[in-house]
């Protein structure tokens, strides 16, 4: 609240801190020196080569429009809401966290602020040493991602999780970008220039964490095209601990921490269609919105590139 005024006020230096994220903490990663080297090239992890590649329902993207709040909210992560964004004890969850979402989860369905819509997609793909190779229907090379490799431990890396270019296999990744829309964020934004501080931060808490429970609700479909839903928990506290097949990485995170390839997701899937457009430093506009690789690999799942898994 001190930074709030602060910037309100004009106060040099005065920023708010950085939104809280579920998952990996979000954090500067230094990509670590090279690690030994095989004779062909970086020295690859155990990560398992023979598991069975789905097929995906189409190649290509598609784009979904007018997300209904109900298909989405049951994937509202409440504890990173209450106690991540809104600061609340868990005293004060029960008699005052709960009755306030409901209340703003009806305004924002009756003044129709959330405009959820998906772009997502189906690409071909192979692995060669630290990068992900998308290809074209003709099999030729499209664009790719280099990705960090951890210096020790397993000496994970992200390419890691696809079939390598020399076994002559194919394999399919996922590429998503959803957004709840940029009239939340106006109206998050309306409320701060009013000085209605914590009711900025409680809409502007809770656009956040319906952008991600948009993007955990889509995950959770695109398993299920994948056809290795069959894996997944009974219970939203096991899909919120990932415990299921595949995973989904963000971009700016750990196991892919260049930004920069914002902009190769943005040419394969076009997300200016729903909306969401990059600004010159690689950050989604709306700020209500979020990408994500989507690997299906059995292994896969939330790693340090810096370190051990």
């Amino acid at each position: 609240m001190d930074a709030l005024i602060g910037i309100k006020r004009g106060v040099p230096g005065a920023t708010l801190p950085e939104l809280k994220q579920r998952r990996v903490r979000p954090r500067p990663t230094p990509r670590p020196a090279p690690g030994p080297r095989a004779e062909n090239g970086p020295v690859r992890s155990d990560v398992a080569t023979d598991n069975p590649v789905p097929a995906p329902p189409f190649w290509g993207t598609r784009v979904v429009k007018g997300i209904q709040l109900k298909e989405y909210a049951g994937w509202l992560d409440e504890t990173a809401l209450f106690r991540g964004q809104w600061g609340l004890t868990k005293e004060l969850v029960e008699t005052e966290g709960r009755p306030r979402l409901r209340g703003l989860l009806d305004q924002l369905h009756t003044e129709g602020l959330l405009e959820a819509a998906v772009v997502h997609g189906y690409f071909p793909c192979v692995s060669k040493d630290d990068d992900l190779i998308i290809l074209d229907e003709h099999g030729a090379e499209r664009t790719r991602f280099t990705f960090p490799r951890q210096s020790h431990g397993r000496r994970l890396c992200l390419a890691d999780f696809f079939r390598p270019e020399e076994s002559g296999e194919t394999d399919v990744v996922g590429l998503q970008v959803v957004t709840v829309g940029s009239r939340i964020g106006d109206a998050a934004a309306e409320l701060f220039h009013t000085d209605a501080y914590r009711d900025y931060l409680e809409l502007h808490g809770l656009s956040v964490q319906l952008a991600e429970a948009l993007a955990e609700y889509w995950h959770a479909r695109v398993r299920s095209e994948l056809g290795i839903s069959g894996a997944d928990p009974d219970s939203l506290d096991g899909m919120f601990r990932t415990a299921y097949q595949g995973c989904r990485y963000s971009l700016g995170y750990p196991a892919c921490p260049e930004l920069r390839d914002r902009g190769k997701i943005a040419e394969l899937l076009w997300p200016e269609r729903i909306g969401v457009v990059l600004s010159e430093e690689f950050q989604l506009h709306p700020e209500q919105s979020t990408d994500a690789i989507v690997v299906h690999h059995p292994e896969a799942s939330y790693f340090n590139a810096g370190g051990e898994r």
